[in-house]
């Protein structure tokens, strides 16, 4: 059964509070890498699943797309997402990344945004967008890294005097749930190697474009001087793809 944590309450009210929550995409760390993977969305038709308050659904109307499906499981988020949008142009769709069913060939571009690491069957989930792309089509996401999700901690290893000392990576190689803490609550995440991640798009079709392991820009570095420590371990994985 697919997560919902989003209408938890308190879950919502501090993911809310996120300064990419208040902020939007330009707040986002990863933004500044993602945005240069996309395609040129110019009267395009695209799925953004997984779409919470609608940033990515909003960006890709801005830059002249025709038109946007955004999909979350999530009450909460949708109602918020509808609160921000004022474009005929964008329709939000209650329902699960797993769950939800589109024609053959019926987008331009879909895209997802640190999303499918929620979801238990990857590879399933290529072979049905491959199927909803028009040939020619794009497929672009960003997921936690591997690296990041391999241990259900996800957090540093912490030195006598509270200095960050290095990031523990285990089990790598077994792929499946994570438990992990995150905000207010308990989270379930899938994790899966680096060689899934590629394998599942290439057996599904797809021709793999560009793949990133983001670090922070130099701008948010000035600004948050604690983020140098994001430059030791990637946290996110980046992947553009096509549909030949």
């Amino acid at each position: 059964m697919a997560q919902n944590k989003y209408d938890d309450p308190d879950f919502f009210a501090s993911y809310s509070n996120m300064p990419r929550s208040q902020q939007g995409l330009e707040a986002a760390g990863e933004w500044h890498v993602l945005r240069t993977m996309l395609p040129d969305f110019q009267g395009k038709t695209v799925l953004d699943l997984g779409c919470g308050f609608g940033w990515h659904c909003r960006y890709a109307v801005e830059q002249g797309a025709a038109s946007v499906i955004g999909v979350d499981l999530s009450e909460k988020m949708l109602k918020r997402a509808q609160e921000m949008t004022q474009d005929s142009r964008i329709t939000y769709q209650r329902g699960s990344i797993e769950g939800v069913e589109y024609k053959e060939n019926q987008f331009d571009v879909v895209i997802s945004s640190l999303a499918f690491h929620y979801i238990e069957n990857f590879a399933e989930q290529c072979r049905k967008t491959y199927r909803w792309l028009k040939p020619g089509g794009s497929f672009v996401f960003s997921v936690e890294h591997p690296i990041f999700t391999s241990l259900e901690s996800q957090n540093w290893i912490i030195g006598p005097t509270g200095e960050r000392l290095h990031w523990p990576v285990d089990n790598y190689q077994l792929e499946g749930p994570r438990n992990t803490k995150w905000l207010t609550g308990d989270v379930t995440k899938f994790h899966r190697t680096f060689a899934t991640y590629i394998n599942s798009l290439v057996e599904a079709g797809f021709q793999i474009k560009k793949v990133i392991e983001p670090e922070p820009s130099p701008e948010m570095l000035n600004q948050i001087p604690e983020l140098k420590d994001e430059m030791r371990r990637p946290m996110f994985l980046m992947i553009a793809s096509m549909k030949p």
